[in-house]
């Protein structure tokens, strides 16, 4: 994991220079008295893997269809890759990969056939392109099935694959990871992590917030159209200043007690899991660690506390229950 975050890290960093490969500016969309998506202002940065989070019915997928010109913003402008897409989408547009909800496939065709269908209306990919991308989406040995033989998984990946033919300096996917069980989730992630690796701009959709947390070197957070939110990972769900503690069974609620006493412990709670969430004296976690021991709390653990993503999620977008849906 440690080297999973200084990679997402080392990115985030690279990005803040690189030049932008998305731009909204004052992106709007309104359905008759509706606004789907209200005024959005974003940046995404060549090479970086960004995050659009948001419930559903958000704008999302609303967002991303203006942004590959397949309906028309209300008010605002996009830019891809530096070009202006009301001036001639067909100049950048080749130039971008996408899948947004559920991959057209033909069941009936094996997913080689699928690929050089879309190949052959796309001219200019080679077969020996169609079996570097099998390889990559990690269809090699099934490329000869029926495609309505494949697995969820498999069809997504293939999806995917679809979107790569062109190689695309762009990807935008629409929840890559609709659908897919715990192992499809898993192909899903190294799949994107291999090819941000090699350079490629990833926008992605989701509602696995666990995924995007792994995999995200930034994040927008929509809600009923607008924008609530854009940060990198870490600074979302750090909360600066606060450590959670583990206990010896039974001794958690004696510490929170004595902790929201101090003048530095009243906000101090306890977590879902029983540990002692608390800001420390002077900031810092050792004077922390000396209080409880010499009141008799010896902890098990003390780290920085790290806001789970969901958590974030429902604060900012004021939803309650399951963020996934």
């Amino acid at each position: 994991m440690a080297t999973e975050t200084t990679t997402t890290q080392t990115r985030a960093a690279q990005g803040t220079s690189a030049p932008v490969a998305l731009r909204v500016t004052d992106l709007t969309k309104r359905y008759g008295a509706r606004l789907a998506v209200d005024h959005l202002n974003l940046e995404i940065k060549q090479g970086e893997v960004f995050g659009f989070l948001g419930p559903n019915g958000a704008g999302k997928t609303t967002t991303i269809r203006m942004a590959l010109g397949l309906i028309r913003p209300t008010d605002g402008s996009v830019q891809v890759l530096g070009h202006d897409l009301a001036d001639g989408p067909a100049e950048v547009l080749p130039r971008v990969g996408a899948l947004v909800e559920q991959p057209a496939l033909y069941l009936y065709l094996s997913g080689r056939d699928n690929l050089r269908a879309i190949a052959a209306t796309l001219g200019g990919v080679s077969e020996q392109r169609i079996d570097e991308v099998l390889g990559l989406v990690g269809l090699k040995g099934r490329d000869g099935d029926r495609v309505k033989t494949y697995s969820l998984g498999m069809k997504q990946r293939l999806g995917v694959g679809l979107a790569l033919l062109h190689d695309p300096d762009l990807l935008i996917l629409d929840e890559p990871a609709n659908g897919l069980d715990p192992a499809g989730i898993v192909e899903m992630r190294d799949l994107l992590r291999q090819l941000a690796a090699q350079g490629k701009t990833v926008f992605i959709s989701s509602h696995v917030l666990t995924e995007v947390r792994q995999i995200c070197d930034r994040v927008a957070i929509l809600s009923k159209g607008q924008l609530v939110k854009v940060s990198n990972i870490e600074d979302l769900v750090s909360s600066h200043g606060a450590f959670r503690v583990t206990l010896e069974p039974g001794r958690a609620a004696e510490a929170l007690a004595l902790a929201q006493r101090q003048p530095w412990g009243a906000s101090a709670r306890l977590d879902s899991d029983g540990a002692l969430v608390t800001t420390a004296p002077g900031g810092w976690g050792r004077e922390l660690n000396l209080f409880l021991v010499n009141a008799g709390f010896a902890p098990e653990t003390i780290a920085p506390y790290s806001e789970d993503l969901e958590a974030v999620f429902l604060r900012l977008t004021g939803e309650s229950g399951d963020a996934s849906r």
